[in-house]
């Protein structure tokens, strides 16, 4: 199982950088070429999202990506270390808070990722949280002869 660890600091400038990383390991990892540009649209969505709370809660850690390659399978978890009070919905209270719009864009971008990635699995608690996606790789072509 090979790894490659990227971390960077919570800027939107390094999504950009994030998305070609992650499409060249998946590329070489045997992810098939139709499904690239869906790999770099959820990394970007993700990576974004991880940005965006990073930057709202004034967290000054780096955003982390690991791209794992393994026998049939190619994952890619985006982490970040902001507190995550609940997933999918308003934490508590009644009525609108300032945190409503932030809330909606972020279901927004899982809705997203949701749609682009059929293998996901987001996680979250008080310590941060992750998005983790799966595509299937395909084994390289051997010739005979």
């Amino acid at each position: 199982m090979a790894t490659v660890e990227l971390r960077f600091s919570a800027l939107p400038e390094h999504v950009r950088t994030a998305r070609l990383v992650a499409a060249a390991v998946a590329r070489r990892a045997g992810v098939d070429e139709a499904v690239l540009d869906e790999v770099r649209l959820a990394v970007g969505e993700a990576c974004s999202r991880a940005v965006g709370l990073h930057q709202n809660g004034g967290i000054s850690a780096p955003v982390k990506v690991l791209l794992i390659e393994e026998e049939k399978l190619f994952s890619i978890e985006v982490g970040d270390e902001a507190p995550h009070a609940a997933i999918g919905g308003r934490a508590s209270g009644d009525g609108p808070s300032d945190t409503d719009a932030e809330t909606e864009e972020d279901e927004m971008g899982l809705a997203v990722i949701s749609g682009l990635v059929d293998d996901v699995e987001v996680s979250a608690g008080k310590q941060g949280g992750s998005i983790r996606m799966r595509w299937p790789t395909v084994p390289p072509v051997t010739s005979l002869g």
